[in-house]
């Protein structure tokens, strides 16, 4: 966990307020898996019912864009080596470990969710959205956002269809409605 990162320290906290057992992951240093460097994971999860999570954290805006000219587009891309390092992470785990993208949005004060919106979280003065998605899901429907900088996206109706609450993997008997956000 990179501690000057908010959306991996507001995570840290939410995690905690949940109750639940977790490691934080020392990111300074890439590690190697068969000599292979491999990005490191942030987050460690363990959940009720053998629930065992390999977390990455994608920190986003909600919305996006400059303040003059907002983007109310749930932005969910991330690097190519994010896919790969979360799904070797979650394969050298064990069987019963999931690779998990977490999209932690950051609210403009103006954005308004009911208070029971699940996983809408208060951290330091600011509010935050936690909404996930299986890394195997991710890499089936994802497409090139950017060969250049090697980013990868999900197509907006396949993101609206994986993306669940947080909550939702944590506590896999209890699902949220079917309405993501």
């Amino acid at each position: 966990m990179d501690s000057n990162n908010h959306y991996e320290v507001a995570f840290a906290s939410y995690l905690h307020a949940q109750r639940l057992c977790y490691v934080a992951v020392d990111e300074s240093r890439r590690s190697l898996a068969d000599e292979t460097p491999i990005k490191s994971l942030d987050f460690l999860v363990f959940g009720p019912d053998g629930v065992r999570l390999v977390v990455d954290i994608k920190g986003r805006r909600f919305p996006g864009g400059p303040p003059s000219r907002p983007r109310r587009v749930w932005e969910c891309w991330a690097f190519q080596d994010d896919i790969d390092g979360l799904e070797r992470w979650a394969d050298l785990a064990g069987q019963d470990y999931r690779g998990l993208l977490v999209f932690a949005y950051l609210l403009h004060p103006s954005i308004e969710f009911a208070a029971d919106t699940p996983d809408l979280f208060a951290f330091r003065g600011k509010r935050y959205l936690f909404r996930a998605v299986d890394v195997n899901d991710y890499r089936e429907h994802m497409r090139v956002r950017s060969p250049s900088w090697q980013t990868v996206t999900l197509p907006r109706n396949a993101f609206r269809a994986l993306v669940r609450p947080l909550r939702d993997f944590l506590h896999p008997c209890v699902t949220s409605s079917d309405v993501p956000f």
